[in-house]
């Protein structure tokens, strides 16, 4: 044990739970190069190969699957020693690594992170905006956001804001020249703009009155993994588009864009902050769950 310390043994973990040298240096916040060298150090030490690699893709040898089980469960140890020894100081410190969905981070949490970042100085909040659903412990987060339909039970879950609900707009030359859906199934006969999540999978759009549930998959004239180019297409008179409701409000107070179907457009639950329900949680999520509970008092109180 002389010849190796923690951060060799938490580098080769960080690695081998992702399988990516470049993920594992940004969790571990160093270089790909000097990562790679030190797990090469390591292998040096022990006379063992411990992970095959390529250009492409990393895997484990019969030796590091060994280590990777002996030594994983003994890393998540220490840190919950170190979360608990953390904790004896008055003021909450460390990163903070949180997982959300880009509507919930530009949409919920943005606003929130100046006042909570000013309130606990000591603490560095790491934020990742994917769409897609990540395991949150394998993938080394404290915390992620998801909508309730996605939570796991064994999650505890803290709700982060007010009720949502999607919005199908168009410009408003684009209404003036291909006419108002009455109807959720007349939008098949227009052009619309679609979301593709980053697994490749584009939704159904969905919509609901009085019970009745209608979903469609209409014509995507424009297809789009990112918010910004969806929100400029439509605003250029591309087609109608399906979206959260904070991302066209402005829009539609301005009149540039015409919002339809709104009694088709039904609120929803707002996103959820979740961790591990079996784990005690990090001084630094303890304190941001508790500045989300005083943030939506406020909130409510300005109603």
């Amino acid at each position: 044990m002389q010849d190796f310390d923690l951060r060799d043994l938490d580098a080769f973990v960080a690695v081998a739970r992702t399988r990516n040298f470049r993920r594992a240096a940004l969790e571990q916040r160093v270089s790909v190069s000097s990562l790679s060298q030190r797990l090469r150090d390591m292998e040096e030490r022990l006379g063992v190969r411990l992970m095959n690699r390529t250009t492409r893709s990393v895997s484990l040898t019969e030796a590091g699957e060994l280590l990777l089980a002996r030594v994983a469960p003994a890393m998540v140890n220490v840190a919950d020693a170190i979360t608990e020894v953390r904790g004896l100081r008055a003021e909450p410190s460390g990163r903070l690594r949180i997982n959300a969905p880009p509507p919930a981070v530009d949409l919920v949490l943005a606003p929130m992170i100046a006042p909570f970042l000013a309130r606990y100085p000591q603490v560095d909040l790491d934020l990742v905006a994917e769409s897609a659903f990540v395991d949150i412990v394998a993938q080394g987060f404290d915390a992620g956001v998801r909508y309730g339909e996605h939570l796991a039970q064994d999650m505890v879950a803290v709700p982060l804001g007010a009720p949502q609900r999607y919005a199908v707009v168009a410009s408003s030359d684009y209404v003036a020249k291909h006419g108002r859906p009455m109807h959720p199934k007349d939008l098949l006969a227009h052009a619309c703009i679609r979301s593709r999540f980053s697994n490749g999978v584009m939704f159904d759009w969905e919509f609901e009155k009085n019970g009745r549930v209608v979903k469609i998959s209409p014509p995507a004239k424009l297809t789009a993994t990112h918010l910004g180019l969806a929100l400029r297409a439509v605003h250029d008179g591309v087609g109608y588009w399906a979206t959260f409701e904070g991302y066209i409000r402005y829009g539609v107070k301005s009149g540039a864009l015409v919002s339809v179907l709104d009694d088709w457009c039904l609120p929803f639950d707002g996103p959820f902050l979740y961790y591990p329900s079996r784990r005690q949680p990090p001084p630094a999520l303890a304190a941001f769950v508790s500045f989300v509970a005083d943030w939506r008092k406020q909130a409510r109180r300005k109603k």
